[in-house]
């Protein structure tokens, strides 16, 4: 039986508030395989979110243990997290997060200056990224200049420049009308079938869950059933 790519067991996470504490992830089990496309739905507050960013490495579990390929995530350092994130993760945000002074192919090569590697290498990977996401001719526009389709272009193109195992998304098509939504959601399927990129997404939208293998649904900070798609 092989190792899932993704596991989680007992993953909790508990903030304080004041003299409250919230825990918005509470014991959770979850076994991810290499190449699935999931989507996490349920209401606000159910830990889609925070869950999210544990597996980005953004935050650390208060409880449990957390493992992506053979990287012991929970018990990571600050400077050794960021370190594995730079390299293992893509994280694509509702609202796009592009630097309003940078244009694509700048905001898309951000992420590369933080690895030891050539001008030349750079440059490469960036051409090949907008290439990836059909935004090469755009590689001058500032995010001023482009519709919200096309900055979420290069939102992905940038989380995908580092050659990420994980691509994470975080209401990917929620600020996007439907028929420019199904053109991301195509996108990020083909990126999943065709390069074998695993993804994990939250979404609110039950069509936008649809492109993924299997949608999740948490409540309350615990996983409920789950059910395979036909995308």
């Amino acid at each position: 039986m092989s190792t899932p790519f993704i596991k989680c067991r007992g993953l909790t996470r508990t903030y304080r508030r004041g003299e409250e504490h919230i825990t918005p992830l509470k014991k959770l089990d979850l076994d991810i395989d290499r190449g699935c496309f999931v989507a996490l739905m349920g209401p606000s507050g159910s830990g889609k979110t925070t869950l999210l960013n544990l597996l980005a490495g953004i935050d650390s579990p208060t409880e449990g243990e957390l493992h992506i390929g053979k990287t012991p995530v929970h018990s990571l350092s600050r400077g050794r997290l960021a370190e594995w994130r730079a390299n293992h993760v893509g994280y694509i945000f509702q609202l796009y997060n592009l630097v309003p002074v940078l244009n694509a192919y700048e905001n898309v090569e951000l992420p590369l200056l933080l690895q030891p590697i050539s001008r030349r290498e750079r440059h490469h990977r960036v051409s090949t990224a907008l290439e990836v996401v059909g935004i090469a001719d755009r590689y001058k526009h500032y995010p001023r200049q482009l519709s919200g389709g096309q900055e979420q272009r290069v939102a992905i193109a940038r989380a995908i420049v580092t050659e990420p195992d994980l691509l994470l998304c975080d209401e990917p098509t929620g600020d996007l009308d439907r028929e420019t939504a199904t053109t991301i959601m195509d996108l990020l399927k083909r990126l999943n079938r065709d390069e074998g990129r695993t993804i994990v997404m939250v979404t609110h939208d039950p069509a936008t869950a649809g492109w993924a293998d299997t949608v999740l649904h948490l409540e309350k900070g615990r996983l409920l059933e789950h059910e395979e798609t036909t995308a």
